[in-house]
C-alpha cells in the first residue's frame, strides 16, 4: 500500500512532508516550506495551524473559526509554486503560488505573492497580493497551456 502523498504536491508522504510541521514538531525552515505546509493545512482543515502561522500584526481576529466556517464545501485541488525570492529584509521572502480548488461544486483558483517574515527561527504568513493572469499567458498551474484554456475555464 503505497503512503498517502502530500497535498502541497512535493511527491513527499504526507507523514513526511508538512505533516510533522502542522503537528507542532518542526518549524518551517524556509518561507517555501510554510506556504506548502499552509496549502495542507487548509485542505486537511487544520485551521489552527493558519492561524498559528499568519503573524499577529496581520492575523484576522477569530482567524481559525471564520476558515472553519468558509471552507464548509471546498475542495482544494493542487497548488503550484511558481517562485520564490528573498525580501528587502534578511528575513523577509516572498512565495508566488497557484492553488486550485472546488468550492460548491464550481472550480476556482487563487493566484498570489505572499510575503513572509521570520522570527524568533519561525516562519509567518504576513499578507499577500493576488494575481490575475492573463488570458493568453501560460497557465500558472504548470500546464504549459494558455490560462483561458485552462484553469480559467
Amino acid at each position: 500500500m503505497q503512503p498517502e502523498l502530500c497535498p502541497c504536491e512535493s511527491a513527499i508522504p504526507l507523514k513526511q512532508c508538512c505533516d510533522p510541521l502542522i503537528r507542532g514538531d518542526f518549524s518551517a525552515t524556509t518561507a517555501e516550506q510554510l506556504m506548502r505546509s499552509r496549502y495542507t493545512a487548509y485542505a486537511l482543515h487544520a485551521f489552527q495551524y493558519v492561524a498559528k502561522t499568519w503573524h499577529p500584526s496581520s492575523r484576522p481576529a477569530e482567524l481559525a473559526q471564520l476558515l472553519q466556517n468558509e471552507s464548509v464545501g471546498t475542495l482544494w485541488r493542487g497548488l503550484s509554486i511558481v517562485e520564490t525570492h528573498a525580501g528587502r529584509a534578511v528575513n523577509e521572502a516572498y512565495v508566488t503560488f497557484f492553488a486550485r480548488y472546488t468550492s460548491d461544486q464550481q472550480p476556482g483558483w487563487i493566484y498570489e505573492t505572499s510575503r513572509f517574515v521570520r522570527e524568533n527561527n519561525h516562519w509567518y504568513y504576513i499578507d499577500g497580493v493576488h494575481k490575475i493572469p492573463g488570458r493568453n499567458e501560460t497557465c500558472p498551474c504548470g500546464s504549459q497551456k494558455k490560462f483561458k484554456k485552462c484553469c480559467a475555464r
